[in-house]
């Protein structure tokens, strides 16, 4: 069997080029070269593009789904790829066999839908909600898991033949989990590997004005597209429970509120819930799709 022909997406906004430009070499330098590199510029014209890299320069802004599944059809659709990478435009390859490997993983396993890597800042640290699983004390424990990190990793193209794209709507708010609900309802699984590396600066998703609107209809939306009807009230007030307790400022809270209302109004897509079995998938991978 030969091995996987890898593409990349990256998706991007203009607001880093001095980042965007060591991610774009990090990739370049890998030891496996990758068939096609895709830049889609999110309402940005894409004026400094290095060559061998495909531009995509958008008149509006599609948020990071919508971004990502530009690049991603163009990929699908070419037939040239076996594996798509995505990363975000700060992020950076510190290794040189990062392809290499992922080329290794999916050729073993069939299998393998979804590869998720490692993300940690300059000093190699990684942070909790950088580990996508709920016992998230080691970072470095591998393992099959139920979702992965929206800002380092990779995807079979036959897995999205069968399952589609990103949930575009989201624009930006739980659409890994989304992605990740859908491939495991098919059968396809999601590794871990904390080999794989993609460093990033320590941030904060609350950075982002519309965090606390789209993290709570993004995921009134997951539920209602995706939940078996008896985990939906669990599920978003297990979520709801959390927030009060968690949440710093009233303006955050009425930011969330509002978009909780926005969600319970609105349908988000075409539901198609989840089966039990992979109800208790989840479970057994130590993630129940309530928490």
């Amino acid at each position: 069997m030969s091995l996987p022909r890898i593409g990349v997406v990256v998706v991007t906004m203009g607001t880093r080029p001095r980042e965007l430009d060591a991610l774009i070499a990090s990739v370049m330098r890998q030891d496996t070269p990758p068939v096609r590199v895709v830049l889609v510029g999110n309402a940005t014209p894409l004026t400094h593009v290095p060559a061998g890299v495909t531009k995509i320069p958008l008149e509006e802004n599609l948020g990071c789904p919508g971004g990502r599944n530009v690049g991603l059809s163009l990929l699908c659709e070419s037939g040239d790829v076996d594996v798509i990478i995505e990363l975000d435009d700060d992020g950076l390859l510190i290794a040189d066999d990062v392809f290499r490997r992922v080329q290794q993983l999916y050729l073993a396993d069939p299998a393998l839908g979804i590869v998720s890597f490692r993300v940690a800042d300059e000093f190699g640290e990684t942070e909790r909600r950088w580990v996508p699983r709920l016992r998230a004390g080691d970072p470095m424990r591998r393992g099959l898991v139920t979702s992965f990190l929206g800002g380092g990793h990779a995807l079979s193209v036959p897995m999205l033949d069968a399952i589609g794209l990103w949930p575009g709507q989201f624009f930006f708010g739980h659409e890994e989990t989304d992605l990740a609900w859908r491939a495991i309802d098919a059968g396809w699984k999601i590794l871990y590997e904390p080999e794989l590396v993609l460093q990033h600066p320590k941030t904060s998703p609350a950075r982002h004005e519309v965090y606390f609107r789209n993290t709570a209809r993004n995921r009134v939306w997951l539920a209602k597209r995706r939940l078996p009807l008896p985990l939906m009230p669990v599920y978003l007030g297990v979520w709801t429970l959390l927030t009060l307790v968690r949440i710093g400022s009233l303006s955050g809270l009425k930011s969330w509120t509002a978009g909780f209302v926005e969600g319970m109004r609105t349908s988000g897509g075409p539901r198609k819930p989840m089966k039990w079995r992979t109800v208790w998938r989840l479970t057994r991978l130590g993630r129940p799709p309530v928490v």
